[in-house]
C-alpha cells in the first residue's frame, strides 16, 4: 500500500489519495452524534477542569473508547485535515490518546503518511525524559492538536506549547465537541483555527 500524506500528495509512489471522496459521510456524522449523545453526555451539576459549573458533563472517551466511536472519530478528524498540508496530528494525554491510536489504523487502511504523538502533561523523569511520545516533531512540520473537547482551550495550548517548542507549527485544531465556552477564541487569538466535528448546538444545549 503505497503512503499520501493528508494534502493527498504521494509519500511513496503510486496514485493520489481520492481527495474527491468524503472519508466522513453524512450517514457517518449521524452515527457519530448519535453514539456521543447516547453515550458521552451526561446531565445534572457538575464542575469542569476548567472550574467552570455546567448543568451537563461530557465524557468523550466513552465514545473515542468505542469500537464504532473511535473508528468514526479517526475518520472524521482526518477528514478534517486533509487538504491543510498537515504533516503530523497529536494532543494533550488523556482525551487525545484513544484518538491518536484510532487514527493510526485509519490512515494504515487509507494509505495516509501522518506522524502521530502525544503529549504528557509534564516531562518524564527518566529514560529519555521526553515530553512528547511517539514520532519525533521536526522543526517547520505543519502539526494539527486535537482533543476530545474544547472548553476554554487550556489542554490545546499545552499540547500547542510543546508542539511549538519542538520546532513544529500548528496550522489547526481539530476537536470532536466544542462547548463553545471560550476555548475556540482563546486558540484564534494564538493563531489557530478551530475545527470542530461538532458543537453543542448540534446537541440542542
Amino acid at each position: 500500500m503505497s503512503a499520501h500524506n493528508a494534502d493527498g500528495c504521494s509519500c511513496g509512489g503510486g496514485g493520489e489519495w481520492n481527495t474527491n471522496q468524503k472519508l466522513f459521510s453524512d450517514a457517518d456524522s449521524q452515527e457519530l452524534h448519535r453514539l456521543l449523545l447516547e453515550k458521552s453526555f451526561q446531565f445534572g451539576e457538575f464542575t469542569l477542569s476548567s472550574g467552570k459549573k455546567s448543568s451537563y458533563y461530557f465524557d468523550g472517551k466513552q465514545v473515542t473508547l468505542h469500537p464504532q466511536g473511535a473508528l468514526l472519530t479517526a475518520k472524521a478528524v482526518l477528514e478534517k485535515v486533509r487538504g491543510k498540508g498537515v504533516q503530523a496530528v497529536g494532543g494533550p494525554t488523556i482525551g487525545a490518546d484513544p484518538m491518536v491510536g484510532a487514527l493510526g489504523v485509519v490512515c494504515a487502511l487509507e494509505g495516509v503518511d501522518l506522524g502521530l504523538f502525544i503529549v504528557r502533561k509534564d516531562q518524564k523523569e527518566h529514560g529519555r525524559r521526553l515530553r512528547i511520545e511517539g514520532r519525533k516533531i521536526t522543526p517547520g512540520e505543519k502539526v494539527a492538536v486535537i482533543d476530545d473537547v474544547l472548553t476554554t482551550g487550556g489542554s490545546i495550548l499545552t499540547a500547542v506549547a510543546a508542539v511549538r517548542e519542538a520546532g513544529g507549527e500548528v496550522v489547526l485544531a481539530v476537536v470532536l465537541v466544542d462547548r463553545l465556552e471560550g476555548g475556540t477564541e482563546t486558540l484564534e487569538g494564538q493563531g489557530i483555527p478551530v475545527a470542530p466535528v461538532f458543537t453543542v448546538k448540534d446537541f440542542g444545549l
